[in-house]
């Protein structure tokens, strides 16, 4: 299966990735674009049976996206990730330590622990059942530097690496400072380093992260650049407009920026993200990133061709967002819906994200361009795995 692997991500020809963001329970919203994406490629190859792993050929995440990441390139279905995460989110986040233990994280791990045991069982980052190519982005908190770890048995460290569990691997990416403790892991040479989550770094959204490990040299990918050569399409977890009185700023206290400090920097980081790869790509949904900049339409850099096509699908979860995507019921409910451990509310969430798919999620946002080819050339459904 290794040759297996090595031939599918080596093979001439268009490739296709998909980077889904952090955001604790609200992965549950990108499940309805996942859905509604895996819709489209059902019906355009006749293939009722299709998951996204048999279309694409990278998928990566971080955090929350790391979990669906890993089960989508395990050969699970978008429903089957929705039914995991309607349990995942009221498990995890059921109830905090006592005080008088939660000196070191605010909840146990086990429960989390045991849902990806569950789910991934005693598969390894080598395990022949993953069939496409698979990131996880988690933060190794004892060098301080991220780990974009990738399953491609060319790469650098997959010999020592090999062997991680997939399990512990996702754990590592979900270890968010403060709610779990961080997740040892064996990395090789005699080394255990100290992992916490991929969110505390520039790659809560992965995106970027990912078309750097495609292209750049330092990896074993080496894909061709192009708008008809690279597709890469990018799922987030909600966002929203930040808005203080300044009278408010002036007033926060040394708890308050200790909080808010991280936040500001992981939303910096998406927006830099975003505005990066419309830069370098021919986006399909661009986004305003500010006044000043608009949506890039009139820009490109080096002024040359698109080095990708790029898609990134996310819902604004506040009341004008809300109307926007249908769903003026839960208006006046937004900001409730932003929480990182908000367990109740994941039925609701994948409500949000399959109303937000249903209004930006279209067909000709996978170009012609990137269709799985027949042996002869002409648009097919892939092999049965």
């Amino acid at each position: 299966m290794t040759d297996t692997l090595i031939a599918r991500l080596s093979a001439p020809g268009p490739k296709r990735m998909l980077a889904l963001d952090g955001g604790g329970v609200r992965g549950a919203l990108a499940l309805g674009y996942l859905a509604r994406i895996e819709a489209i490629l059902r019906e355009r190859y006749q293939r009722p049976d299709l998951v996204l792993r048999d279309y694409f050929d990278l998928i990566g995440g971080t955090s929350t996206g790391a979990i669906i990441a890993t089960a989508l390139a395990i050969g699970m279905d978008a429903e089957a990730v929705r039914a995991l995460y309607l349990q995942l989110g009221p498990e995890v986040f059921a109830k905090k330590r006592r005080w008088f233990r939660r000196v070191d994280s605010m909840y146990d791990a086990k429960a989390v622990e045991a849902v990806l045991t569950n789910v991934l069982g005693e598969r390894r980052l080598d395990d022949p059942s993953v069939t496409t190519g698979l990131c996880v982005v988690a933060k190794r908190a004892d060098t301080a530097s991220t780990w974009p770890i990738i399953n491609h048995p060319q790469a650098r460290y997959f010999e020592a690496n090999r062997a991680m569990p997939l399990h512990r691997v996702v754990r590592a990416s979900t270890a968010a400072p403060t709610f779990f403790m961080p997740e040892p892991l064996d990395v090789g040479a005699g080394q255990i380093g100290a992992f916490i989550d991929g969110g505390v770094s520039m790659a809560n959204n992965p995106a970027l992260q990912l078309f750097l490990i495609a292209t750049l040299r330092g990896f074993p990918f080496h894909w061709e650049t192009g708008a008809d050569r690279l597709l890469l399409v990018s799922v987030g977890t909600g966002f929203w407009s930040n808005r203080a009185t300044s009278q408010r700023v002036l007033n926060r206290k040394l708890w308050n920026w200790a909080v808010e400090i991280p936040n500001l920097l992981m939303e910096d980081a998406s927006w830099q993200n975003q505005l990066m790869l419309q830069y370098l790509g021919h986006t399909v949904t661009p986004w305003q990133i500010d006044a000043e900049v608009g949506d890039l339409a009139g820009d490109r850099l080096g002024g040359g061709d698109a080095f990708l096509t790029y898609a990134r699908y996310n819902v604004q979860l506040d009341a004008d967002g809300l109307r926007a995507v249908g769903l003026p019921d839960l208006a006046d409910r937004a900001e409730s819906f932003r929480s990182l451990i908000g367990g109740n509310n994941t039925e609701v969430l994948a409500r949000i994200g399959e109303a937000g798919a249903a209004t930006a999620v279209r067909a000709e946002h996978f170009p012609s361009a990137f269709d799985l080819v027949s042996a002869a050339g002409s648009a097919a459904p892939p092999p049965v795995n």
